[in-house]
Formats: structure tokens, C-alpha cells, sequence
């Protein structure tokens, strides 16, 4: 089958077969993957063909579409739903409950991640010379909105371009601009903008789960986390619990048991090594929090997330 050219695209986002020809090139491409990660840096394409059980993971900074089906991720006590004609994005790395709620055989889920870069929004918000709306703020960093039609056109553009893998170093960043800028100016705006904008709460946010991701080891409190950042530590425990549903503490904590979970997928480890190496100093603790966050013992869960996926990489499906 033959794909248009990324430069010469001829059919319109609103045009009555535009749906139906991205769900079979969607098709097409997942066609016995759960996850593809595609040549083009960042970009995820997802299939499931039937309805999931609620699986806990930290979705990353990303923007999420469909083409085909129904999916809901649920952020604390907070559910946000969306399909073909809405699009999920979240400004920080979240510890969130995921759940494919429409798929089958003959109507598979289809799904699009685009990974977000704090830093490439910072610079097109600056370089764009878009006006910054001072004193707004959001509070979940997590948002679904009406998919636009220039969104779904460049995103056809960006499948588009898998058929020419040699452009895909030069034109590839360029529609991932042309996508964020949609998204900067768009009703999701504000909630990426307090995360770039230096010395903003959310910004000051950000700092501190970059950090944790990097030293979730350790035994911080949340007075040095705060003076990390440069915040007061009501003012740090009040936006930081806004935007991610979690004190730091109990992100830390949601850090090392997805951590220990890889270990023990990945390589293999044993429960009590891997709560060892991720910070633990107690198994028993680690072995009831595991069971609390993941409605399993560690080493059950482990075996039924390598079984469930056979050959596939066990930890590809919690991002889908």
C-alpha cells in the first residue's frame, strides 16, 4: 500500500475517509506489538485489542491521542477520560492509573504518545514570542481538551514521515514544533506554560520531581526539598500535592516501587533485592507498600506481568 509523501499530504483532517485511513495505517504498523517505538525520537504508537484491568505506572510528559477506542487515566481521585476527538496531556512525570476501556479483535484501541520536552517548549514559548498570562495558574498536571484539526494534520504528517525514515532527522523536529506551538496557544496552554516558565510554583515543581527521579534513594525530607527549589515548604507540600495528587514523600515513594517493579520484570531480581536497591531498608515495609500501590504481592506480580506479554518488553504495556 502506497502512503502520500510527508511533503505533498492531499487529504484534509475533516474529510469523510481521513479517520478511517490513520486507524489502518495505525493498524498496520501495530500489527502484533502492543507498543511500537517508531524511528522518530519520542514517538510511541499503541495497540490493544481488548479492554485492560487498571494498571498503576508514572505516565511521562507527553501528549496522548487516539484514532480507535476509549481510554481513562485516573490521577488520584480524579478520572479524565478521552477518545478519537479529545487528546490527554500531562506537563509532569504522574503516578497514574491507567485503563483501556474500548478495544476488540475487530475494532482494536489505537493509541499515539508523543513524549514532551520541558526545554523545547521553553525555548518555542520564548522564540514564538507568545504573551505570558501572569498570576494564572492550574492545578493538576494533567488536562484533556477537543482535538483541532491542525493537530490531526500534523500528526498524519508525523506517521507520514515513517515511510521515509531519511527525512525523519531534518522534518521530524520541525512537525514536533509545529505540534507544540498548537498545543501552546490551545486550551492546554496554561497548564505547560507554568511548568516552563522560570521561577513559577510549577516550574519549582518540576525542579523537585526531576530531582527525585534522580535521587529517589535517598532519604530526603521535604524541608530540603523545598530549599532545593527555593520554596517555603508549605508553599512546596501545597503545589507540589496540586499538581501531581501526592505529597514529595509519597512521590518518592510511588518512584521506588515502580523502580523495584522494573527490577524485578526486567532483571529478574528478587523482591528483597530490589527493595534493597531502590532505598528500602525494611522488606516487610516494602513488600506492603508494593501490595497496597499494586493490588499484588511483588513477586506474583512480577510473574504475571512476564507471562501476560510473553516476548514483548513486560513494562511497555504500563505506558500504553
Amino acid at each position: 500500500m502506497m502512503h502520500p509523501d510527508p511533503l505533498n499530504m492531499t487529504k484534509l483532517p475533516d474529510s469523510p475517509d481521513f479517520m478511517s485511513d490513520l486507524c489502518q495505517r495505525l493498524a498496520e504498523l501495530t500489527q502484533g506489538v502492543n507498543i511500537l517505538e517508531t524511528q522518530i525520537p519520542g514517538f510511541q504508537l499503541t495497540r490493544f485489542e481488548s479492554p485492560t484491568e487498571p494498571t498503576s505506572y508514572t505516565m511521562g510528559m507527553s501528549l496522548c491521542l487516539i484514532a480507535q477506542g476509549r481510554k481513562r487515566v485516573m490521577l488520584g481521585e480524579d478520572s479524565y477520560d478521552y477518545d478519537a476527538q479529545h487528546f490527554l496531556v500531562t506537563s509532569v512525570d504522574l503516578p497514574v492509573v491507567g485503563k483501556i476501556l474500548e478495544a476488540s479483535e475487530d475494532r482494536p484501541f489505537l493509541g499515539m504518545i508523543i513524549g514532551l520536552d520541558q526545554q523545547q517548549l521553553a525555548t518555542l514559548l520564548v522564540d514564538s514570542d507568545l504573551p505570558v498570562e501572569s498570576g494564572r495558574s492550574t492545578d493538576r498536571g494533567i488536562g484533556v481538551s477537543e482535538v483541532t484539526q491542525p493537530m490531526f494534520a500534523v500528526i498524519s504528517r508525523l506517521i507520514d514521515l515513517l515511510d521515509t525514515p531519511q527525512h525523519i532527522p531534518i522534518l521530524a523536529p520541525l512537525i514536533q514544533k509545529e505540534l507544540l506551538y498548537y498545543l501552546l496557544i490551545g486550551p492546554q496552554g496554561p497548564r505547560l506554560r507554568q511548568i516552563v516558565l522560570a521561577n513559577s510554583h510549577g516550574h519549582q515543581v518540576y525542579k523537585a520531581i526531576e530531582w527525585l527521579k534522580q535521587h529517589y534513594k535517598e532519604a530526603q525530607g521535604i524541608d530540603q526539598l523545598a530549599e532545593l527549589v527555593n520554596m517555603g515548604r508549605s508553599s512546596f507540600y501545597q503545589h507540589f500535592r496540586s499538581i501531581t495528587s501526592l505529597s514529595p514523600l509519597q512521590y518518592r515513594k510511588h518512584l521506588r516501587l515502580q523502580e523495584a517493579r522494573r527490577l524485578m520484570v526486567v532483571e529478574r531480581m528478587d523482591a528483597t533485592t530490589a527493595a534493597f536497591a531502590v532505598g528500602y531498608e525494611s522488606p516487610t515495609q516494602f513488600n506492603r507498600e508494593y501490595r497496597r500501590l499494586f493490588d499484588c504481592s511483588p513477586a506474583m506480580d512480577a510473574n504475571l506481568l512476564r507471562q501476560s506479554v510473553g516476548s514483548h518488553n513486560p513494562l511497555n504495556v504500563l505506558t500504553g
